[in-house]
């Protein structure tokens, strides 16, 4: 019983700071693609870009604290930001029609400026880190009294 006690604390320390280490790779990966290859973002990144930013800072200060209950302040924005990433996947592949787009000023949504291996895109890659931090944070609540 003591060692799966251990194991849980060690698997959620683990899991808080690879999180971290992702929310960092997306703020960097951002800000590469905007400022060194000079991509513009279109309205749908920059709904990602702030819900993704603050988690850069948040979810440290928890680990500082050791505040349990970071969960309640990551998992919201984590699963908001994959809602809106998966949104924007659905119409950079054209599941959902441009018609119902919000990007009507600047860059479109659906504009394929960055694909790797024909299929990794900026959306995907968005929706990827969103839900590795959602699913670490419902892993962290699972284990909230360990």
């Amino acid at each position: 019983m003591m060692i799966k006690m251990i194991k849980s604390m060690l698997t959620r320390k683990y899991l808080l700071y690879i999180s971290w280490i992702v929310a960092i790779m997306a703020m960097i990966g951002s800000l590469y693609f905007s400022e060194i290859l000079h991509l513009p973002p279109c309205s749908l990144c920059w709904y990602q870009r702030i819900l993704m930013y603050p988690l850069v800072l948040i979810i440290p200060v928890g680990i500082l604290l050791n505040d349990r209950k970071i969960y309640m302040y990551v998992l919201p924005m984590s699963v908001l930001g994959m809602i809106v990433a998966f949104y924007h996947y659905l119409l950079y592949i054209r599941v959902i029609p441009e018609v119902i787009a919000p990007c009507s000023a600047g860059v479109s949504c659906i504009t394929k400026l960055i694909e790797f291996f024909g299929f990794i895109n900026i959306p995907l890659l968005s929706f990827v880190a969103f839900t590795f931090i959602s699913i670490a944070m419902l892993i962290c609540r699972k284990n909230e009294n360990i």
